[in-house]
């Protein structure tokens, strides 16, 4: 009856549905090659600042020549090209 209850436990925790884009509110961005202003490319959402801030320092040497900004909702926090 234990090993039942402890196996419930588990299941339900892998069960669980993972969050949704919206529950994540920064955004790290990779904007257009040609320097137009327009995103190409979401590369990741975060639900931390923390977390948030190392992807946009691993895009940014990932991504070198290309603009990358970190946001959360519509505010700027980083942006690759102020550097």
């Amino acid at each position: 009856m234990l090993n039942r209850a402890i196996q419930d436990k588990k299941t339900s925790r892998v069960d669980a549905s993972p969050s949704l884009p919206e529950e994540l509110p920064y955004r790290i961005e990779l904007w257009q090659a040609d320097g137009s202003d327009s995103i190409e490319r979401v590369l990741a959402r975060a639900l931390s600042a923390q977390l948030a801030r190392a992807i946009f320092n691993a895009a940014k040497r990932e991504h070198p020549e290309r603009r990358v900004t970190l946001r959360r909702g519509s505010r700027f926090l980083a942006d690759s090209s102020d550097y």
